[in-house]
């Protein structure tokens, strides 16, 4: 009887070749389309989660630092493009794609994250008209949050300064885009707040000018619209150009479309306060001249 010579292979012996066909075989990085399913964060920080079409299922795993720089939150049902590479994890045997880039399909992953924190937010309420706090009618100490190199803070001084003269600024230079300016703008919101026993501000202006989603981003983290939410100082958002609109705006008592606008509605204009103090004074003059000359007639019929 003939001997069987086919060789014997043990588990890891397969395993390291199916691992050898799939780097000969496969690109050294591919990008997968398909939607998420079952995503789940491990205690680690690592994310487990499955790509699917309506005909495969692809197995997939995000380390804590790739996952770290997604702007979005991941969930089920979401249609992605998770770059990476295949391997195989020779543990179970799951052939795998190991994702270090992941991005919404069709929308830009910020424009989700913005989406997404709009509607967390929304459902806790920081954005009701009842915790919307009243604007001073004639402010006279108001703060201001923004750069100090940008056009934005010209604009907001050159537009109080010219309605309002006699009103007392305060400006503390924050950045406004960039890596960790969200926490630094919520900082200085919490501490004008503490200082402002002494400081007695009737309002508060935070802001920029325009720019990209990107450039704005630091107005729609939510460690600043928490920030905003709780100052006991009104504030008014004045963020980008009238087609920006930020978390911060929402949250805020009032919004701005613009830094120029912001002056315009934090204090009135002191030309038209004068002439309507006048066209008072003159009415009550004239009020007074009418009871005179009215005694005058009753007197000379007595």
């Amino acid at each position: 009887m003939a001997r069987n010579t086919t060789r014997t292979y043990t588990v890891s012996e397969v395993s390291t070749l199916i691992k050898v066909a799939l780097e000969g075989g496969l690109p050294g990085r591919l990008t997968v389309t398909g939607q998420i399913s079952g995503f789940k964060r491990h205690a680690s920080g690592h994310a487990y989660f499955a790509l699917k079409d309506d005909k495969s299922v692809l197995a997939a795993v995000m380390w804590k630092s790739k996952l770290a720089a997604v702007r979005f939150a991941p969930e089920d049902g979401m249609a992605v493009l998770a770059t990476g590479y295949i391997d195989l994890y020779e543990p179970t045997g799951k052939v795998q794609l190991y994702v270090d880039r992941l991005e919404p399909a069709g929308v830009g992953a910020l424009q989700v994250a913005f989406e997404q924190m709009v509607k967390r937010l929304r459902a806790e309420g920081l954005f009701d008209d009842r915790h919307k706090k009243p604007l001073p009618r004639f402010a006279m100490r108001i703060g201001i949050l923004t750069s100090p190199s940008g056009a934005a803070i010209v604009d907001i001084v050159n537009s109080i300064r010219s309605r309002w003269p006699c009103a007392r600024l305060f400006f503390r230079p924050v950045p406004v885009q960039g890596p960790g300016a969200a926490e630094e703008i919520a900082r200085a919101v919490v501490q004008v707040n503490r200082e402002n026993a002494h400081r007695r501000l009737d309002l508060l202006i935070v802001g920029r000018g325009g720019g990209s989603l990107e450039d704005l981003w630091a107005f729609n983290e939510e460690v600043l619209a928490r920030a905003i939410h709780a100052s006991r100082i009104p504030i008014i958002s004045a963020v980008g150009h009238e087609v920006d609109i930020t978390i911060a705006d929402l949250v805020a008592d009032a919004r701005a479309s613009t830094p120029t606008q912001a002056g315009v509605i934090a204090v009135p204009d002191l030309a038209e306060v004068t002439a309507r103090l006048d066209q008072a004074a003159a009415r009550l003059r004239q009020n007074l001249r009418n009871r005179l000359d009215l005694s005058r007639q009753r007197l000379a019929t007595i």
